[in-house]
């Protein structure tokens, strides 16, 4: 008899609570010892309890599996019925939350037994995903928003046939289809991490700089956030959504006038969160006028239990890069890209945290890799000096002792078309819908694209025929309705033009 399953962060969560008696568990206990397998989390309390018509039920609760024998036609044998929500149960039943659990039954089981000793052993077969890299290196052991840092993974291929134009081609690769670059990378051809695809809003590098802020919010019990950012900001709409499903409160200050017709991150930021809209000469000290509008929210009254916490501008801060740390340890995974692959990551940089937190943790790992970042909202001299000072923020709060402080470790790159951050050039809309509509792939044109034109000038470089080019999506799709605004008649269009990159 086998057990197999998914991953709990890939399990189907049931629309359901089940009860389960004390006795039952105690039960449980003495049939077998602890048995360690891949549907345990460190961090968390997993629960899966599934059952079909000749069942086997699997819990996993506190770090334990416990395996039961039951004979079972669609219910419980009475003395072990599982009630559903809402309806009484017995006295001492402990309510456990359900994933589902695919279980595969080599012959039909005996009726259910009285003594330990009549029962087979149980053979469990561990989720490859799960088994690779099951101990966190120490740096990441600690809790998390998103419940697991894998991400979908595309190979884009093109071709050229003529100099003015390219046609894509996507391939949607599992993970554990990935090969080497001589086996699996044909020319001219990079992949695409895509993070866009994490969650409806809250998605890309937003989710992945919040994903260790979040719960050391929750850690200290804040009830209101604070942050600021542009009209169309992904990360304050973003954390607004993060606040909104945890019971917090979201204090938007956004640079600029109202718009005629939210919409975009705007229309999210709105929705979700408590919005003030900042002239732009107050907003240029924005360090101070985060603390002002932080101390009008804590107020003064005795007795007042409000706990205000401010997130930097992009959620630019040392706690942000864990995040990225994370997925970077995750890639490295041997049925992923591995560790021996020499790999250029290309990403997109506004605030340059995303870049540095994925070089970071290149360097924390020993990688093969480089980050390529290519700027778009300030000069060389200003990112390098923000990597500097994040760098050593970084060592300083965590002892990451590898890294010389005047090292550089992005290699910041200029847009293949620079331009004033925030401009859209003729045609770079029409570009972006072909590219979807060839790849199914969403790009905005003032931050994805810039990142994919980079993809695709090192995917085509002779200097870089011995890396494999990888691109993270970082989303941000949902401003297109706000360009869609700026740039109506770039949207009249239904068929694309063809424009050289």
């Amino acid at each position: 008899m086998n057990i197999t399953g998914e991953c709990p962060q890939e399990s189907v969560v049931l629309d359901q609570k089940m009860h389960l008696t004390q006795p039952l568990l105690k039960f449980a206990s003495s049939l077998f010892p602890a048995v360690s397998c891949c549907f345990i989390s460190a961090e968390s309390h997993n629960h899966v309890h599934h059952f079909l018509n000749q069942t086997i039920i699997v819990i996993i609760h506190c770090a334990k599996c416990l395996c039961i024998l039951d004979s079972m036609q669609n219910k419980a044998p009475e003395g072990r019925r599982c009630t559903g929500e809402g309806q009484e149960g017995r006295e001492g039943k402990e309510e456990m939350s359900l994933r589902r659990v695919t279980i595969t039954v080599a012959a039909p089981l005996p009726p259910p037994l009285q003594t330990p000793p009549q029962l087979p052993r149980l053979r469990v077969a561990p989720c490859r995903r799960c088994y690779s890299n099951s101990k966190p290196s120490p740096l990441l052991r600690r809790q998390w928003m998103l419940s697991s840092p894998s991400s979908p993974i595309h190979a884009i291929s093109f071709t050229k046939p003529s100099t003015s134009s390219f046609t894509y081609y996507s391939n949607g690769l599992s993970v554990s289809h990935l090969r080497s670059a001589e086996e699996a990378k044909p020319s001219s051809s990079f992949y695409l991490i895509r993070d866009d695809l994490l969650h409806p809003l809250v998605n890309g590098n937003k989710a992945r700089k919040l994903d260790a802020i979040i719960p050391l919010i929750l850690r200290h019990a804040a009830t209101d956030l604070i942050t600021c950012g542009g009209v169309q900001s992904a990360h304050t709409a973003a954390l607004a959504v993060c606040c909104a499903e945890r019971g917090m409160r979201a204090h938007l200050l956004l640079r600029g006038e109202q718009p005629a017709v939210p919409t975009g991150y705007n229309l999210v930021s709105l929705m979700y969160g408590s919005v003030s809209y900042v002239p732009r000469s107050v907003y240029a000290n924005r360090n101070e006028m985060l603390m002002k509008h932080a101390e009008l929210v804590a107020g003064d009254q005795v007795g007042n239990v409000r706990r205000v916490v401010i997130v930097n501008e992009g959620a630019g801060s040392v706690a942000a890069l864990l995040g990225l740390i994370r997925l970077v340890e995750y890639l490295s995974q041997t049925h992923i890209f591995g560790t021996d692959q020499k790999i250029a990551l290309v990403v997109d940089a506004g605030t340059g945290t995303t870049a540095v937190g994925l070089a970071l943790g290149i360097a924390y790992l020993g990688l093969p890799w480089k980050v390529v970042a290519v700027m778009l909202a300030d000069t060389k001299e200003k990112y390098e000096e923000c990597e500097k000072c994040l760098v050593s923020n970084f060592k300083r709060v965590y002892g990451l002792e590898s890294l010389e402080d005047d090292e550089g470790i992005v290699q910041w790159v200029e847009r293949l078309h620079p331009r004033r951050f925030g401009k859209v050039l003729d045609g770079e809309i029409d570009l972006c819908r072909q590219i979807a509509q060839q790849t199914g792939v969403p790009l905005d044109p003032i931050y994805t694209l810039a990142a994919w034109e980079q993809a695709v000038l090192f995917a085509d470089s002779e200097d870089e025929k011995d890396s494999l080019v990888v691109m993270l999506h970082t989303g941000g799709t949902l401003g297109l309705f706000g360009l869609a605004q700026r740039y109506a008649s770039d949207f009249s269009s239904s068929v694309p033009n063809r424009h050289a990159l």
